[in-house]
């Protein structure tokens, strides 16, 4: 069999398997959502290590005047 031949697998020709990825029609995409999104994520991002960051001190602090008293 030549590299050019089509493949068939049990009797059906080519056109007849069915597509594993059929065609996706291309959607446009919007550049100025995609950078809203992109700000939005990172203030959640920055408020999220603000919080861990506050609740990390917090606990050196009490865990200091625990050790002080």
């Amino acid at each position: 069999m030549s590299v050019g031949e089509n493949i068939r697998f049990n009797g059906q020709e080519e056109k007849e398997q069915t597509k594993v990825f059929p065609e996706v029609p291309r959607l446009r995409v919007d550049l100025n959502n995609l950078m809203k999104k992109l700000k939005e994520e990172e203030k959640k991002t920055k408020r999220n290590s603000l919080v861990v960051s506050a609740a990390a001190l917090s606990a050196i602090a009490v865990l200091g005047i625990i050790l002080t008293l």
